[in-house]
């Protein structure tokens, strides 16, 4: 028997630590190519359970990683996912190494068992802010910025401001930002609140929002666009929303509205002008036809004390997916601002 015991230890300590220390399925959270093509990897982030069951995310990143210390990690807006790759090559080409993340119950990280982007409260996605920064900064990127497009941009500025010293980054772009709901007075101030606190009780509710599918068709290249994406991932007419999510954002706007204390410089972007069409008209694809740019602008300015506000003459929800003139004037604020805090 000791003779037995002798060898296996002899074994054992020729066996690569590798080999023993990874667990038997670890190979599938190792990056593989991405379904954007070869330029593009990811990699999925384990992040436990919560009341629907197991949660995961998405990193994603170009693959052509550059010589560089700077990057950027992109996070997607309500009923989104990362696809936008002419802004992957926007920064590669400035320079930056470009990462984004598809957050629980989006995209490419949605799983079987779980109802899209339900959350009840939007500090349940900070673990995978952490997670992917904490991924970017191993492999080498030291001076990162964030970037947040609608609900991505709450979400950013919320896990900002969770951080307060600690702030693992150096600046924070916000692309439209959803920082207010774009609804006439009387549901802001009495519907909504009293939704909210229905989501305390009952949190999967099902409430019809009130975006339909004219910004979906102002994108898309199926209808009036020029930009290609799944539709099941990206949806042309979104879903109803729950009470709880709802009592979420509401939450999350109020806090903002009381003012937050963000430490880093913040570029905040958006439209000169909303639009509001229950069918297609041209004007949409020249305006924000989700959010009233007055309340982005306004909202901005409580987020911490040092915000550029930049508005883009004929900018749509999406800025990077405005025609490309207007477009290529984001990119140019974009860079601009980045040598400034870079």
């Amino acid at each position: 028997m000791r003779n037995l015991l002798s060898v296996f230890i002899l074994i054992s300590l020729t066996i690569p630590f590798s080999l023993i220390a990874q667990p038997k399925g670890d190979q599938k959270y190792r990056y593989e190519q991405d379904e954007l093509g070869r330029q593009y990897l990811k990699r999925t982030i384990e992040l436990g359970y919560d009341y629907e069951g197991r949660v995961t995310a998405t990193v994603i990143k170009r693959a052509d990683k550059i010589n560089s210390k700077k990057a950027v990690l992109y996070v997607h807006g309500y009923v989104d996912y990362f696809f936008q790759t002419e802004m992957a090559d926007k920064f590669i080409a400035n320079g930056i190494n470009f990462y984004a993340v598809d957050l629980r119950k989006y995209g490419r990280s949605i799983l079987p068992h779980q109802k899209p982007f339900n959350v009840r409260n939007l500090d349940e996605y900070f673990p995978e802010i952490d997670s992917t920064l904490a991924i970017m900064k191993k492999e080498g990127n030291s001076d990162i910025i964030l970037i947040g497009h609608s609900t991505g941009g709450l979400i950013v500025s919320l896990y900002a401001e969770s951080k307060k010293w600690r702030l693992p980054v150096k600046g924070i772009i916000l692309n439209s930002p959803f920082l207010d709901m774009n609804q006439r007075d009387f549901v802001e101030s009495v519907a909504i609140p009293a939704s909210s606190t229905l989501g305390l009780f009952t949190k999967e509710t099902k409430i019809q929002q009130s975006i339909n599918r004219v910004y979906g068709e102002t994108i898309h290249k199926s209808k009036y666009g020029e930009w290609d994406f799944d539709t099941t991932k990206k949806m042309i007419q979104p879903p109803p929303v729950t009470t709880g999510w709802l009592r979420a954002i509401h939450k999350g706007q109020r806090k903002v509205h009381r003012g937050l204390h963000i430490l880093c410089p913040i570029l905040v972007m958006s439209s000169d002008v909303s639009s509001y069409f229950s069918t297609f008209d041209e004007f949409a694809m020249r305006s924000d036809a989700v959010l009233d740019v007055k309340d982005i602008q306004k909202y901005s300015t409580r987020l911490g004390s040092n915000v550029k506000m930049v508005v883009i003459p004929g900018g749509m929800h999406d800025l990077i997916l405005s025609s490309k003139p207007v477009r290529e004037k984001v990119y140019d604020e974009i860079f601009k601002w980045t040598k400034e805090v870079f």
